[in-house]
């Protein structure tokens, strides 16, 4: 979903995070999709607060759907790096009865792997809105920052 006038900016992200087949956009938005009676999910989202409240490090699952090089700058301890453009390689890793938290830097690519996550079927899970630029302003323990141009490889 994108608002109105929005949608080359989504066209945009999506090609950003591999999904370079965009068919178009469905005018009206997502209006015009429950106007017309059509089903619709929702995928449950939480405050990066919330996620600090509820979370228990070491021992939930935490996957960040992050690219690996933003993961590897500074990433929540003990989370797992999942990125969203392997998502087809490690979804079957992942227990559909065990709940875990999703997030990525800011949102967008976690809603992305939500959706996709639920249309397979893995309805047990947390989105963090505002991803890990939300959770770093919480007291959620992560690893030190290390600039990425100091994780590449020469």
């Amino acid at each position: 979903m994108t608002d109105e006038g929005k949608e080359e900016e989504a066209v945009t992200r999506l090609s950003r995070v591999g999904f370079d087949n965009i068919l178009g956009h469905l005018a009206g938005g997502f209006s015009a999709w429950k106007n017309a009676g059509k089903e619709t999910d929702t995928v449950h989202r939480i405050s990066a607060v919330e996620f600090a409240d509820r979370v228990n490090i070491g021992t939930d699952k935490i996957i960040d759907v992050r690219k690996e090089g933003e993961y590897a700058s500074q990433h929540v301890t003990d989370a797992y790096s999942k990125p969203l453009a392997y998502i087809n390689d490690w979804i079957n890793d992942i227990n559909p009865d065990e709940h875990f938290y999703l997030h990525c830097a800011g949102g967008y690519r976690s809603m992305i792997a939500a959706s996709i996550l639920q249309a397979r079927g893995f309805r047990d899970f947390s989105e963090v809105e505002g991803g890990f630029a939300a959770i770093s302003r919480t007291n959620i323990p992560t690893t030190d920052f290390v600039c990425s141009s100091k994780t590449l490889h020469l």
